[in-house]
């Protein structure tokens, strides 16, 4: 057995030629088990004891050569292995020496049939997570594996037994959130990933960076589901990790290469778990607008939809139950203070939206002192596009049009700073979108002056007018820029037809563009002309291009309808201005 683990420990060692030269030989070592204890199974006049504790060392063999099988990729040897186990152990499989055996067991079947089959996988991880439920209500403490093989079973390590039980638990419930994840059960995935955390947590068996991480991804599914209370939750158990972590790494603090890499990590992944808040800030924002624009009437007599994923309704079956999905929260650790910083509530007025805005803007600056312009630029530009949505969310709050107007230029800055300052031939896919963003801001900018010129009752200055085609001008711009970084860079001209993921903005951005060719202020009839021949112009462009590919028709129906309209209109309107 000593010589079967080394070669366990030594398997990071194998070299890349011979990867598995470590479990080769660990085979070869259970081989030569398997045979010295069938003999011994062949004896006769054997105690009913000794027998049983010899089905129970065959039984490991057996899971063992499996495990080996399906790690090398011999997977119908593995499953051979797997069944004799099974068939050996199977009817002893509730007590305490085989308990740690089946329950292994049970979990590579799980991982056997992930891919291919995970409803059968799904069935075998049932059976692990109910026999682990059923052991602990029994109350017997189970002998470790390492033990079976030793020459007195009565003086086994009762802890090491607990302990590796509940590693093999949080084993299955990892591979459930697996499983329900392939099967597209998004649900009870979440629910199963919490438990995995709760239960590294209550054994102190995890590695902080690795945890954080795992709970601020877990708190993304969460707040799409507008499950503020759970998402708040694992990001503050999250950054507690991580405050820990970094007060542990502050402690022992010694300028090593080995200190230096492990601080490189915890600020790069404290960035990431900053992101994280921001997006809750995003996300909390968009969901109380939505929420708001559905129910106009009194929300809080009418709107049942709740931020506390308890309120759901799931019919949950096996070992979890409306309790579980109440009791989705870390109580060991002491993070009020941290979900104190902001609200898990669905937002109602501008002052909690501001509130929401500054703390998640916090999060963005400080995710940006790791993610710079400079280093990492791509990650930089996302954050970037984040705060612009979420001064987007936030502007959705704020009643006074010149304080919307603030905060779109605001959003303008952000985004010209970007394109000012990276290379857009090798950014092309962000530079997109920014151009994209920038136009969108200076149409909505254009829609608050243009409000504005309608409510004055006196008559409009030339400097107002001349904001406004200003404004006009940008938003053509960089919807131009949008759609040139279309096109071939020899021939400098379109394709005739647009790659399908990109297809509905690019068309968008031309229809857009038309329509801001017509909101043009002038009293010059040839610049009247101009403008409405190039309105034209992109019209036609969008009808031909659909008429050409029907089903981009689908993709913009309401735009390719007003097309339509505008190519039969402009015509007209062109003639009277030649005429005039």
């Amino acid at each position: 057995m000593i010589k079967l683990l080394n070669c366990w420990k030594i398997v990071k060692l194998d070299p890349e030629t011979e990867p598995f030269l470590s479990k080769y030989s660990a085979r070869q070592i259970l081989i030569g088990m398997k045979a010295q204890i069938e003999s011994l199974l062949r004896g006769q006049g054997m105690e009913e004891s000794c027998q049983k504790k010899l089905n129970a060392m065959l039984g490991t063999v057996y899971l063992y050569l499996g495990m080996i099988s399906l790690d090398t990729g011999e997977v119908s040897m593995g499953k051979t292995n797997l069944e004799k186990c099974k068939e050996i152990i199977e009817k002893f499989q509730m007590e305490p020496d085989f308990i740690l055996i089946a329950l292994n067991m049970y979990n590579q079947y799980g991982i056997m049939l992930s891919v291919n089959e995970p409803k059968s996988s799904k069935l075998y991880l049932d059976i692990a997570e109910n026999l682990y439920a059923d052991f602990k209500r029994k109350g017997a403490n189970p002998i470790d594996i390492s033990d079976l093989f030793q020459l007195n079973n009565e003086s086994h390590n009762v802890e090491i037994g607990l302990q590796n039980l509940e590693k093999i638990h949080t084993l299955t419930l990892y591979y459930l959130a697996q499983i329900f994840g392939a099967m597209q059960d998004a649900l009870r995935s979440s629910v199963y990933c919490h438990l995995t955390l709760k239960k590294q947590l209550e054994m102190s068996d995890y590695d902080p960076i690795d945890w954080a991480l795992n709970a601020a991804t877990l708190s993304q599914f969460f707040m799409e589901k507008n499950c503020f209370k759970q998402a708040r939750h694992h990001l503050a158990a999250s950054l507690f990790i991580l405050d820990e972590h970094k007060k542990q790494l502050d402690f022992n603090k010694e300028e090593t290469e080995a200190y230096n890499a492990q601080l490189e990590t915890y600020n790069h992944r404290s960035a990431d778990v900053a992101r994280c808040w921001l997006k809750y800030g995003i996300i909390l924002l968009s969901k109380s607008k939505e929420r708001l624009l559905n129910h106009t009437d009194d929300i809080t007599e009418h709107c049942s939809l709740s931020t506390n994923f308890s309120d759901l309704n799931i019919n949950f079956e096996g070992n979890l139950s409306r309790y579980d999905l109440k009791n989705l929260i870390f109580s060991d650790l002491n993070i009020s203070s941290y979900e104190q910083e902001i609200t898990d509530q669905f937002i109602l007025v501008l002052p909690d939206a501001k509130k929401v805005f500054l703390h998640s803007q916090m999060w963005a600056n400080k995710a940006q002192e790791y993610y710079t312009l400079e280093t990492l630029a791509s990650d930089f530009i996302e954050i970037v596009l984040d705060q612009t949505q979420l001064y987007y969310n936030l502007i959705f709050f704020e009643d006074d049009p010149e304080n919307q107007a603030k905060l779109h230029k605001r959003r303008i800055k952000l985004l010209e700073n970007v394109i000012a300052n990276v290379n857009s031939q090798y950014y092309l896919q962000y530079c997109r979108q920014v151009w994209f963003e920038l136009a969108r801001t200076y149409a909505d900018i254009l829609d608050i002056k243009y409000d504005k010129l309608r409510d004055t009752k006196s008559r409009p200055t030339p400097h107002s007018l001349s904001k406004i085609n200003h404004l006009v001008d940008n938003g053509i711009n960089h919807y131009t820029n949008f759609i040139n970084s279309f096109k071939d860079k020899v021939t400098e001209v379109l394709p005739e037809k647009i790659p399908d993921d990109v297809e509905r903005p690019f068309l968008q951005a031309y229809f857009h563009k038309a329509a801001l060719y017509g909101r043009y202020v002038s009293l010059d009839k040839e610049v009247q002309l101009k403008n409405t021949e190039l309105s034209l112009e992109c019209y036609k462009y969008i009808y031909d291009y659909c008429e050409k590919h029907k089903k981009s028709k689908e993709l913009i129906a309401m735009e390719y309808g007003i097309c339509k309209e505008m190519v039969t209109l402009l015509p007209v309107k062109i003639l009277k201005l030649k005429n005039s």
